[in-house]
C-alpha cells in the first residue's frame, strides 16, 4: 500500500514538474502592435493644462492659432492641451467644414486609437463664453459625451448652438483667414450630404478618409505658450 502511494505520489509530482516546465517554456504573449503608441498610453492625458495657453496648429492651407482660457470649460481645456501636446491631431484632416457656420476635426486615421478614445468621454462644462465667430468648443452628440473632436465657429452661432451647452474653451487669434478657406465643397456627411460620414471615419479610420483627397490636413499642433 505505501509502495502504490509513493508511486501514485511521484506521479504527481511529476506532473507537476511537467505542468511548470511547460508553462515556462510557453512565449510571452505578442501585444498586438495594432494597439500600442503613446496615443493608448491614457495615463499620460491626465495634466491639469495652464489657466491660459495658446495652440498652434499647422495645416495644409497655412497656419492658425487658438488661445485656450481654463476658466471658460476646465474640462475642455485640459483634454484639449492634453490631445494637442500628446500628438493627438498631427496628421488628423479637417473632416467637416459647413460653409458659414462650423469647421470641425479630431478623428484620427488610426481605427484602433479612434475606438479606444471613443470611450474616453468627459462631463459637459457649463458654457460661460457663446459660440461667436472663432470661439472653438467640443463636440457631442448628446449630454456628457465629448471625447477628441473639436469645431471653430465659423460665424456667430449663438442662436443655434449656446441653448445646447456646447462650452468654448477657447477661441482662434491668429490664422482666422486661413480657417476660412478649409476645403468645404464635400459639405456634411449623409444624409444631409455627401461629406465624411462620421461613423465610418471613426471605425475605418485612412481608409475611409483617404476617398475624401480634397481634405485638409493638421500637419502639426504644438503647444507655444503657456505650457
Amino acid at each position: 500500500m505505501i509502495s502504490t502511494r509513493l508511486h501514485l505520489g511521484a506521479i504527481v509530482v511529476l506532473g507537476i514538474f511537467g505542468l511548470t516546465a511547460c508553462a515556462e517554456e510557453q512565449p510571452a504573449r505578442a501585444i498586438d502592435p495594432r494597439i500600442q503608441g503613446p496615443l493608448f498610453e491614457l495615463g499620460n492625458f491626465n495634466e491639469v493644462s495652464p489657466a491660459t495657453y495658446r495652440a498652434l496648429f499647422e495645416t495644409s492651407k497655412g497656419s492658425f492659432v487658438i488661445e485656450v482660457h481654463r476658466e471658460w470649460a476646465p474640462l475642455g481645456s485640459d483634454r484639449f492641451y492634453n490631445l494637442v501636446r500628446n500628438g493627438w491631431y498631427d496628421g488628423v484632416r479637417i473632416h467637416r467644414v459647413l460653409r458659414g457656420f462650423t469647421a470641425g476635426f479630431g478623428i484620427h486615421d488610426d481605427p484602433y486609437v479612434n475606438a479606444v478614445w471613443r470611450q474616453q468621454t468627459m462631463a459637459d462644462d457649463r458654457r460661460t463664453q457663446p459660440n461667436t465667430r472663432g470661439r472653438v468648443s467640443f463636440t457631442k452628440s448628446v449630454a456628457d459625451t465629448r471625447t477628441v473632436q473639436v469645431f471653430i465657429n465659423l460665424k456667430d452661432n449663438r442662436s443655434s448652438l449656446d441653448e445646447s451647452n456646447f462650452a468654448p474653451f477657447g477661441e482662434v487669434v491668429q490664422g482666422m483667414d486661413v480657417v476660412d478657406e478649409f476645403y468645404a465643397e464635400y459639405g456634411d456627411g449623409p444624409p444631409r450630404g455627401e461629406g465624411v460620414y462620421q461613423a465610418m471615419a471613426i471605425a475605418k479610420g485612412a481608409e475611409y478618409l483617404d476617398e475624401f483627397q480634397a481634405l485638409d490636413v493638421i500637419t502639426r499642433a504644438t503647444i507655444v505658450g503657456g505650457g
